[in-house]
């Protein structure tokens, strides 16, 4: 969602908020029978709708600044209740990496900033994505929303998207999974979660006007599979449809997608929402699927969900039995949840619920960190280890965070650690989470010495760092939505002050908080580099237990990491960055790479890459071996054993990819995974359920996915390209449901 940060950071007064349902004792409302199933008990409440009860369902109000309904709570959205059915308020907020709550400073309300979405990804972990998504829907409930736009699941197509921090990757089957997950755990606190950006929303480069191009079938195996998975897992309340235009079509008025993939084939039965500014009509809108228009009056053109739609329904352009369908799917999907019987109350303010929600972003962050190198054991810091210098990147006040709409601003550590760093308005303020990695090593190394330079004087940097026994530098890249970043660099010179520190002091380590993966140009100086993504409110504090030893890595990448942009599929592409020199353009091409998205490009054109799809190093040392693969009817099942070698305890990700036979457009796919924690010296024999979809094509003729009948190579690895033994595995055709 776009706000303009004069608007979003306008705090008005937070009221109570408005009753949930207050149920009339004198007429009996069968649609309240919770024994009733969630379709049967929407459609005894249309029956008992009027038409300007149903019209009032079917668009949301902006709830912050001047037009902010008085009772509504300062949130993104808000659907007045009707009391008279028991309908309950809709209460949305952002929600992508954390409770947003712009109203939060004011009233005392605060909540967890969750690390961000490629850091959960790095995991592999289902069972840490839906903690993360439970302990965002137990905090929005506590403070009285019931909506969380949250379940961000566009891939990483290209480094440089903007937005890659609040979503989950390059591969479909894992991106899709963890935030299926995600959302799973929202809904199960009786909140409603969204799913985002549908679809093809994968450049933040004029995304209210750019069209994705890009073949039917290419679709369906790539980002549409990962919709189609966290569907399937999360089965989220609501689907938002993108601002972006795909092959020609706005996301909003797609009736392909919509319509005929979304509701049709993958039988969806929740209701699609707009993004904040993505509507373009009424009608044709209302009649391609889109079943709720949100803050149209600040951020459209016109409320076309209103007294437009009202006269097309009027002329029959869009028949009643539509609208009557938008109204069910919305009431259905409150029902689903348990909405209407646990409506969201706020809650005082309560420390032992704030330290859970802490611990679960720590735990994320200490799982999610990617140790990508680690030459001569330069980590963890010995406890030998008498001087560290600390160099960069603000590690004395805080960590930083993305920006735009997704930023938790306000939480119970306070607001941003570092003020005054550009751009100080939308999609900023550039936020860093006050959790300090110096004050934390500090903690964790209470004998050494550990120094602080800012980092600004390069040659004061290298001196401090030639004292030490080892220099640590913190590299930061800012990554905001609405925006896309011009290139692959670190950007303020961070290059050059990496540089200076390597060559003063060769046992130097890097930490880098990115959106994403950026250029290395110093990597064959430094032996040791953390990726810490963006890592949320205990940031500091896990970054400290990693460096030490008191955690293990364990994070395994969820994107490949590129040399460079000349690795991407497009190396230029106009319009990039604050500024830009060139102008967009009107379409971004992603048939040059279709279904090959990450991995896969690199697998189908032969490239290396700095870091594989799936890499991540450990302090201990794994092995795997008898690796066996079976169909087990409709079931492939893979068994292998899974060994810790080294003296440490510690996590293996071991992973399983496919090698399709020859003539098939992707010639590698993740199809199965497990994260296990082993003893040092442990061997554990372990079962994976392979994705029978991975195994198939999409046929856009019929709309099917079929497995072609022939012989399949999987493989079981430690990244996309580390992989050792192999297994056969013949399968007859068959068409998959």
């Amino acid at each position: 969602m776009k706000t303009q940060m004069s608007t979003r950071m306008l705090v008005c007064a937070l009221l109570a908020a408005a009753p949930a349902f207050a149920q009339d004792a004198t007429s009996p409302q069968p649609w309240m029978d919770a024994g009733k199933s969630p379709d049967a008990r929407a459609a005894l409440l249309v029956a008992a709708m009027t038409q300007d009860e149903k019209f009032a369902l079917i668009r949301s109000r902006f709830a912050i600044g001047e037009k902010k309904p008085e009772e509504a709570l300062t949130a993104a959205g808000y659907v007045a209740p009707i009391p008279r059915l028991g309908i309950p308020a809709q209460t949305l907020v952002d929600a992508g990496l954390g409770v947003t709550n712009p109203g939060g400073a004011r009233t005392g309300d605060h909540a967890t900033a969750m690390p961000s979405g490629p850091m959960t990804a790095s995991t592999w972990s289902r069972d840490i994505a839906f903690k993360g998504g439970e302990t965002m829907g137990r905090e929005a409930w506590r403070q009285g929303f019931n909506v969380l736009l949250a379940g961000s699941v566009n891939l990483q197509r290209d480094p440089r998207n903007g937005r890659n921090f609040e979503y989950a990757g390059e591969d479909p089957l894992l991106a899709g999974t963890l935030v299926g997950e995600s959302i799973r755990g929202v809904q199960s606190q009786h909140v409603l979660s969204t799913m985002k950006h549908y679809a093809l929303n994968d450049m933040e480069t004029a995304r209210n006007t750019h069209s994705a191009e890009i073949g039917d079938r290419a679709m369906h195996e790539s980002d549409l599979l990962a919709f189609h998975v966290a569907i399937e897992i999360g089965q989220p309340g609501s689907v938002m449809c993108s601002y972006n235009r795909i092959n020609g079509t706005y996301g909003c008025e797609h009736d392909e997608l919509l319509n005929n993939v979304l509701k049709r084939d993958w039988r969806y039965p929740g209701y699609v929402m707009s993004d904040w500014g993505g509507v373009h009509s009424a009608s044709k809108a209302a009649n391609a699927g889109l079943d709720q228009q949100s803050a149209g009056e600040v951020f459209d053109k016109a409320v076309y969900f209103d007294v437009p739609l009202r006269m097309a329904v009027g002329a029959g352009v869009v028949p009643q039995a539509r609208l009557d369908d938008m109204v069910h799917r919305i009431l259905r999907s409150f029902i689903a949840v348990g909405a209407f019987e646990h409506p969201p109350q706020r809650q005082p303010v309560d420390a032992a619920l704030d330290a859970m929600g802490f611990d679960v972003a720590q735990r994320t962050a200490e799982a999610g960190a990617v140790l990508l190198r680690n030459e001569n054991g330069v980590l963890p810091l010995a406890p030998g280890v008498r001087r560290i210098a600390v160099i960069g990147g603000h590690a004395d006040k805080g960590v930083i965070a993305g920006g735009g709409s997704s930023m938790v601003g306000w939480t119970s550590r306070g607001t941003s650690a570092v003020t005054g760093v550009q751009p100080t308005t939308w999609p900023g303020p550039v936020m860093f989470q006050p959790s300090s990695p110096l004050l934390a090593l500090r903690e964790a190394l209470p004998d050494a010495r550990i120094d602080y330079a800012e980092g600004r004087d390069r040659a004061a940097a290298a001196r401090l760092a030639r004292e030490a026994d080892v220099a640590i530098v913190f590299a930061t890249q800012w990554a905001a939505e609405s925006v896309d970043l011009p290139d692959m660099r670190l950007p303020d010179g961070q290059d050059a002050l990496i540089a200076a520190v390597a060559a003063a002091n060769p046992r130097s380590v890097v930490v880098l908080q990115t959106n994403g993966p950026v250029e290395l140009p110093w990597i064959e100086a430094v032996p040791g580099v953390l990726q810490a993504w963006y890592p949320g409110i205990r940031g500091g504090e896990a970054i400290a237990r990693l460096l030490t030893g008191a955690v293990n890595p364990s994070g395994h990448l969820p994107v490949t990491w590129p040399v460079d942009v000349s690795q991407l599929p497009r190396p230029t592409i106009p319009g990039l960055g604050f500024n830009p020199a060139q102008k967009p353009e009107d379409t971004i091409d992603y048939d040059i790479e279709g279904a090959n998205v990450g991995y896969r490009w690199f697998v189908a054109k032969g490239l290396s890459p700095r870091y594989a799809f799936g890499h991540g190093l450990s302090y201990t040392t794994f092995a795997t071996s008898d690796l066996q693969v079976r169909a087990d009817g409709e079931r492939i099942v893979a068994r292998f054993t899974v060994r810790n070698t080294g003296e440490r305890d510690g996590v293996a990700v071991p992973q399983l990819y496919v090698h399709l036979p020859q003539g098939h457009a992707t010639p590698l796919r993740l199809a199965g995974w497990d994260r296990i924690e082993l003893d040092a010296g442990e061997t554990r024999e372990v079962e994976v359920a392979l994705a029978p979809r991975l195994f198939a094509d999409y046929h856009p003729n019929d709309r099917s996915w079929r497995i072609a009948a022939g012989d399949y190579t999987v493989v079981l690895g430690q990244s996309a390209i580390d992989t050792g033994e192999r297994a056969a595995l013949t399968l007859p055709a068959r068409r998959l449901d």
